[in-house]
Parts: C-alpha cells; structure tokens; sequence
C-alpha cells in the first residue's frame, strides 16, 4: 500500500531535495524514471563501496537467513570478531558499538569524563574544535563547533570548551589556564567545515601534548576512516596512537552501525550498566561490516582511494585554480573540497539536473566530493568533466547576472 499526502507525516528536520531513488548500481543511483545519477558524495560517505554491492548484499542474506538481532545480553560472536578486526587494524584494544556516528562520540564523551573523575576532577572538561560537527545528540551537539546546529537546544551540556583548529599554541594556553582539561577531541580532517585538512605537524603536536599532561586523545573519524582518505583510518597516515578513535558511517555500506574504539586503561573504565545501545552491534550490521572490511583489503580500494583522489585533485586544481570564483581547491583520498569566493546553493540543484549528486558544507561555499572508493580512473575523469564545466557555466551566468542574494 502506498500512502500519498500533501502534507508529509515525516517531522521536517532535513531540507529535502525533490527526487526519490529506488535503486543504486555501483557509483549510480536511479530515480523512480530510471534517470541515473552519479552519486558524488558516496550518500554523504556511508556507501563506500557503491550501491547494491554483491559481496555485502550475500552477506546481509546469509546473515538474515541465521540470526538478524539478538541483545546485548547474550555473547555474540560475529560482534567479538568485528571487534577484534578493527582493533587490529586501530591497534586499540576494546570496541563498544552503536548505531551511528553520534552515538560512537557520546561513548567517547562518556568515557573522558570517567577518565577525569578517575582522576579525582570534579568537572571533566573536554577541549573540542572550532567548526568541528560530532553529531546531534545534546552533548555531541555541545560537542560541535558550529552554532547554526546548537540554535535552540540551550541550556547545552557542560564540560567542553572551544579551541581554533590548527593551532597548538592556542591548546596549550587553554590547558595552562584550565585544570580541569581531561581530553582533546578533534576530527583529523574537518568535513562539516569544508574539507579542512590540519598541517603536517599539528596532530603530532596534539599527541603530544596529551601524553606530556595525561589527557586523553579522541579521533573523530566517522567520515575520514574506513579507507576513505586512503588509509583504514586517516591516524594512521600521521603515526599517531590515539586513545579513543570513533567511526561510523562507512562501516557497514549503509546499514546503521557505529563504534568506539579504545585503550584498555580507558576502556576497563566501564563497567556492565555504565553504558548500552539495544541495537548496537547487531549480528546483521556486524557482518555487513565484516564484509566492507574485507572488500576494502582484498580490493585494494583504499590504495585505489588515494591513486584516484589524487588524480581527482590534480585535474581540479589544473581546470579550476587560478579562477577568479575558486579560493582553493583541496582534500585528502577521496575526500575533496573545492572552496568558492561566494555561497552557491543552487549548485545542488543545477548538478542534480545534470545527474551529478554533491553537497555543499562550510556555509554554502565548498563543493563537498565524497565518491564511492570502487570509482575508477575513467569514471573520475567524467565526473571532473561534467563538474568543471557545470562551475563554469554556472559562475558565467552569475557574472551575466548576478543575484544579490548571494553576496
């Protein structure tokens, strides 16, 4: 049965844009008119490995036909094993997993403030990022540096305060002047704030800072990991040892999971009852997962990420920079900003009439590219040919007939 209204019966928290897929193949998905769209941003990073992917659809299959759900109550042994894979990979030592990438960030904020009351502070008090985004939820909400998103949820959570990314001295002056400082929470690359990459010093200066005053350092990787910047986790690539690394999104290809990694001596901090998630870790999600794992590895896909982000940003930066509308054209992997002198939403809008799905972050100024990790050299040059020539025939436009709007 199918339910048509004028009115939707879905609360309007996201600004939806007029087009509903039914079905996706690889880097495309398809409208109810069997239009194609090349899907640019990956679902906002969570299908990494395209849409409709035959190795993760027998999985989920196989999975379902055994057991879907059980709780949290009971030992569950595909759980145990995506545990143990990803903390191999993080070389962390315990999991806890959710259902998304808020999720993950609460348990890393809960896990600071009993590393902070272990240490007999009374008020745990996180260091948390300018533009940063962790999530929704109240204190992840808190958590984010962007006001836009903490509007009308007042009074926020305590125990945070804000520092400018990319700036070690200015973290070093906070904690000078603020005993309570248990943690530095950060992204390693701030995609909400428009692809905002750190130098290449930075996480290291924070890493140690943290091991010189005994604070915990949290990694907020639930866009950069999962092979997206071309290593599993984007830590990796600056020799980093985090003490709580959070993930999601690009996990399980679309079906909701999310995790907390971390060091045993933070860890062993929780004990049964001090946490949960009814559906975090079901068996369903934990296979899929398991099964993206493997395909990113056995696939070569996170290689294939770098090779073919760094032909992506070539291209750009060769067709695009020296514009007098781009300011800058950047990223890591397969995770690309192309920052422009003004706000264009109506990008959006023209590149989906094109086929082209991608998303604008940092204030409507940054084209966000988020493609699938399986999108291959041919299909790379497609998309920068069709996205150049929508900026400039776009900008062209403006420039024949600006609208004030936008200035």
């Amino acid at each position: 049965m199918q339910f048509r209204s004028p009115q939707s019966a879905i609360m309007n928290t996201y600004g939806r844009l007029p087009v509903n897929f039914v079905r996706g193949e690889g880097i495309w998905l398809y409208d109810e008119n069997n239009k194609p769209y090349l899907d640019a941003i990956s679902s906002i990073a969570v299908c990494g490995l395209g849409h409709n992917h035959p190795k993760i659809n027998q999985a989920i299959i196989d999975q379902l036909l055994k057991i879907s759900y059980s709780s949290n109550i009971y030992q569950n042994e595909i759980q145990e094993e995506l545990a143990q894979t990803l903390c191999a990979i993080s070389g962390l030592e315990k999991a806890f997993f959710c259902n998304s990438g808020a999720e993950a960030n609460e348990t890393a904020i809960k896990l600071a403030r009993l590393h902070g009351h272990n240490k007999r502070i009374d008020c745990p008090t996180i260091i948390v990022m300018n533009n940063a985004l962790h999530g929704r939820t109240l204190a992840t909400l808190t958590a984010t540096g962007q006001r836009e998103v903490q509007a009308g949820f007042e009074p926020l959570v305590s125990g945070f305060v804000r520092a400018p990314f990319n700036d070690a001295q200015a973290l070093k002056q906070i904690i000078k002047n603020n005993h309570n400082i248990v943690a530095i929470m950060l992204e390693p690359i701030q995609a909400e704030a428009g692809i905002t990459l750190p130098s290449s010093t930075y996480l290291k200066e924070i890493q140690s800072i943290c091991k010189g005053m005994d604070l915990l350092l949290i990694l907020d990787e639930v866009q950069t990991g999962n092979g997206r910047t071309g290593s599993y986790f984007n830590f990796e690539q600056h020799s980093l040892k985090p003490d709580i690394v959070t993930t999601a999104k690009g996990l399980a290809n679309g079906l909701p999971i999310g995790a907390c990694l971390a060091t045993n001596r933070v860890a062993n901090l929780m004990q049964p009852g001090s946490h949960g998630s009814t559906f975090g870790g079901n068996p369903l999600a934990c296979r899929a997962a398991l099964t993206v794992i493997e395909a990113l590895h056995t696939e070569g896909l996170m290689k294939q990420a770098q090779e073919t982000g760094d032909y992506i940003l070539t291209t750009l930066k060769n067709q695009l920079e020296g514009a007098e509308y781009i300011k800058e054209v950047r990223g890591q992997g397969l995770m690309i900003g192309i920052e422009l002198m003004h706000p264009c939403p109506e990008l959006v809008t023209l590149a989906k009439a094109k086929g082209l799905l991608i998303n604008l972050t940092g204030n409507n100024k940054v084209i966000r590219l988020l493609p699938p990790l399986i999108l291959n050299l041919q299909q790379a040059s497609n998309l920068c040919r069709l996205l150049v020539q929508l900026i400039k025939v776009y900008m062209s436009d403006e420039r024949s007939n600006p609208r004030t709007k936008m200035h």
